[in-house]
């Protein structure tokens, strides 16, 4: 059941390459599976078989395919596909249109995605994956600026924006502003533009992209650069680039698991989201790997660890085990 969005499956192992997410290619997750006789501790279940399809948010991907790689090596058989095409790209070019499992968005799915998946048939539950810091961050070698107000963030981001970086502040650089960002079919950009930008709109002024490590790649080649994505990608890359305090009122916070978790990163902390098809449930091997990813939500060592977001409470993970059950009865009745 292989679609479209093949191209950028990828199955990265994660305790050996989430460092190297800045200039990964493309692998195939089935690939870095193994055999059945058990090298990693598992019983080598084969009763499960049978594709999961996950496209949606990159921001949510480092984390469901860090999952998915565990889920896979204990059930070989399994075919998994995971893509980064946005959360928007996701829902409206595959899950709402039948062709995937699951979509993973950085943010609530939005009223004319729940048309489009009405008029297909397609039902679906909304769990918490985790909570992410959206960072911004600049050149290491900016050693002129460390933080900047909301207002600031606007003034750059806006639609019309500001040029140079003296716009901004005074004692700021007669240099241009380099931008690099999300692209209008992600989530990121959307809850960015809702928290940030408001009816200001976002620039078309800049380097647009799903891929993250395209971000931080073109951020970390200039000293005039700016961009934003979810915290796990600096979390696994912070000596090749300087994330920004956020100063919402009360002066500069930056961004870590600590301050997204309090809510005093404002107004940048969010939740981070998987949608399962209540229809896909009705294949075992997708509500097996549903349960798994749940169960993994409170995952410290994996969640906050290996991949960089907040994990899920255990009061919030017996909620969406209970939502999700009912789904999968639902699917499977």
């Amino acid at each position: 059941m292989a679609s479209s969005h093949d191209a950028d499956t990828a199955g990265i192992t994660r305790r050996k390459s989430l460092a190297a997410l800045a200039g990964a290619g493309a692998l195939a997750l089935a690939g870095c599976t193994q055999s059945s006789d058990g090298g990693d501790g598992s019983d080598g279940d084969d009763s499960l078989s049978g594709p999961i399809n996950i496209a949606g948010s990159s921001t949510v991907y480092p984390l469901m395919s860090a999952i998915m790689e565990d889920f896979a090596e204990q059930h070989p058989q399994v075919d998994p596909d995971v893509s980064r095409t946005g959360s928007g790209g996701g829902f409206s070019n595959f899950f709402c249109v039948g062709e995937t499992d699951f979509n993973n968005a950085s943010r609530p799915i939005q009223p004319a995605e729940e048309e489009l998946c009405a008029e297909n048939g397609v039902e679906y539950v909304e769990l918490i994956a985790a909570t992410d810091a959206l960072t911004v961050v600049v050149n290491p070698e900016a050693d002129w600026v460390d933080s900047l107000t909301v207002e600031e963030l606007a003034q750059i981001w806006e639609a019309d924006p500001a040029q140079t970086w003296d716009e901004v502040r005074d004692e700021f650089p007669n240099e241009e502003i380099e931008r690099f960002g999300a692209a209008d079919t992600s989530g990121t950009y959307d809850y960015f533009i809702e928290n940030v930008m408001g009816e200001r709109g976002h620039t078309s002024d800049y380097q647009a992209t799903e891929q993250d490590n395209s971000i931080a790649q073109g951020v970390s080649g200039s000293e005039f650069a700016i961009g934003y994505f979810g915290f796990s990608y600096y979390y696994q890359n912070p000596d090749q680039l300087k994330a920004l305090g956020i100063d919402d009122g009360d002066g500069p916070v930056e961004p870590s698991l600590e301050t997204a978790s309090s809510g005093e990163y404002s107004p940048l902390s969010r939740s981070l989201y998987t949608y399962p098809s209540i229809e896909s449930l009705g294949e075992e091997q997708v509500a097996a790997f549903a349960r798994y990813f749940v169960e993994q939500t409170t995952n410290e060592d994996l969640v906050a660890g290996d991949v960089g977001y907040v994990p899920a409470t255990e009061e919030t993970q017996e909620e969406q085990l209970e939502i999700l059950e009912d789904a999968i009865e639902q699917a499977q009745e």
